[in-house]
């Protein structure tokens, strides 16, 4: 009788336990960030809710009793996990490689979410040739969710006469290895071909047509220059991506003419669809070319850092400085962040990227945006000052906090019972 007790009361004590555990509805809650959702046009208070790694609710007033964790994003603005579409991720140690297996990549997991990127894409530091060990080393043992532009070039990025083999750039073995890992891989790369000939660039576009995927060029270096309005406007199909957009390097024709004007034709290219990518670098990003187009209303299509060993501790140093130097030069915030978010998950065909809609993956920075006197260098050298800045508080992987600059998700010590 005794024992048929006992088993009827913690029956009864296990149900309500149930009970109140399954009020609990969600594992996360973020109240009070001001939500800038380009896909969903949300600018405004919004509430998040997460469960499984997944948006679950996205609401003006979700109650607390609902979460088992609750972060107040009060004064913060609560954005999709940024999108790097052009970084270099392959690292490694085998000397004299330069970016593909070796020392001049980084490790993602280290420069990603500080900054409140979640993904990045690799800018064609691998090719068909070592795609697998990319994968294998890289890609499926990191935390940030690691996409790829696949080189033309089968041996990758390896600097030097490697990248100048018209002998390794082969469309159709290309597109064999993309379509095996069209789970990763977004695009067909070509990049620091100096020749005079527009063969590797055809190369590249006929493996993109191949996969239905799009390309990414980093274009120049010939003696004399190739055509940029051939490029642009013959070459290059609607969802290409031109990137350094910014740039002013030898054999390479600036977007700005020496007269501080937009080309007429770089801007017939950008309306017919070809998407112009920062690729900040440490190369590639001058205020004379940024501002005078930014004036004359001609703005990258995306944002992203090329970031490497080159690039990190220069002008560059991350995504979201990138970000600010937009800021201070005129882009409104909404902007800044659409370009960082949903336009680059449009332009590397994941639309399941980039948005806080209910079910996505939950990828979330919590940012600051900081008022004072800061100053902003490009890689040449000049400075800009402004007064905004853009810091990263908090980021989330797949529901899993994976940055807290301040501890806003943890408990007080001296507050634990």
């Amino acid at each position: 009788m005794r024992r048929s007790l006992f088993t009827v009361l913690w029956t009864i004590a296990f149900l309500v336990s149930c009970h109140l555990v399954g009020a609990q509805e969600y594992d996360l809650l973020i109240k009070n960030g001001h939500l800038i959702d380009a896909k969903n046009e949300l600018d405004q208070s919004m509430d998040v809710a997460v469960l499984d790694g997944k948006v679950a609710e996205v609401s003006a007033n979700i109650p607390i009793e609902k979460a088992k964790k609750v972060i107040d994003a009060t004064g913060l603005y609560l954005v999709p996990g940024l999108i790097d579409i052009h970084a270099h991720v392959f690292w490694g140690t085998r000397s004299d490689e330069y970016i593909s297996n070796s020392y001049t990549s980084l490790p993602p997991d280290g420069f990603t979410f500080r900054s409140g990127v979640t993904t990045v894409v690799d800018a064609g530091s691998a090719g068909w040739k070592n795609f697998r060990t990319f994968r294998e080393q890289t890609i499926d043992h990191s935390k940030t969710r690691v996409l790829a532009f696949l080189n033309i070039v089968g041996n990758g990025m390896k600097g030097g006469a490697i990248e100048q083999n018209l002998g390794d750039m082969d469309p159709k073995l290309t597109a064999i290895v993309a379509r095996q890992n069209s789970d990763v891989i977004v695009g067909i790369k070509l990049a620091h071909y100096s020749g005079p000939e527009w063969d590797p660039l055809d190369r590249t576009v006929e493996a993109g047509e191949l996969v239905s995927m799009p390309v990414m060029i980093d274009f120049g270096g010939s003696t004399p220059e190739l055509s940029m309005e051939t490029l642009l406007l013959e070459k290059l199909r609607p969802g290409d991506i031109y990137t350094h957009c910014f740039a002013h390097v030898r054999g390479r024709t600036p977007v700005v003419d020496e007269n501080g004007m937009v080309r007429p034709f770089v801007k017939e290219a950008q309306s017919k669809g070809i998407v112009f990518d920062v690729g900040h670098g440490g190369g590639s990003f001058l205020f004379e070319q940024a501002m005078p187009a930014m004036e004359q209303n001609f703005l990258p299509n995306s944002i992203s850092t090329d970031l490497h060993t080159g690039s990190m501790n220069g002008g560059m140093k991350d995504m979201l400085n990138i970000m600010s130097k937009f800021l201070n030069m005129g882009m409104s915030l909404q902007d800044v962040v659409a370009r960082s978010t949903w336009a680059p998950a449009v332009y590397i065909q994941k639309e399941e990227l980039g948005h806080l809609s209910v079910g996505a993956d939950a990828d979330i920075a919590l940012l600051n945006l900081q008022e004072g006197d800061f100053g902003f260098v490009d890689t040449k050298g000049w400075k800009i000052n402004g007064n905004k800045k853009l810091e990263c508080e908090l980021t989330l992987r797949e529901g899993k906090v994976v940055w807290d600059l301040n501890g806003m998700s943890m408990q007080e010590w001296n507050k634990v019972e």
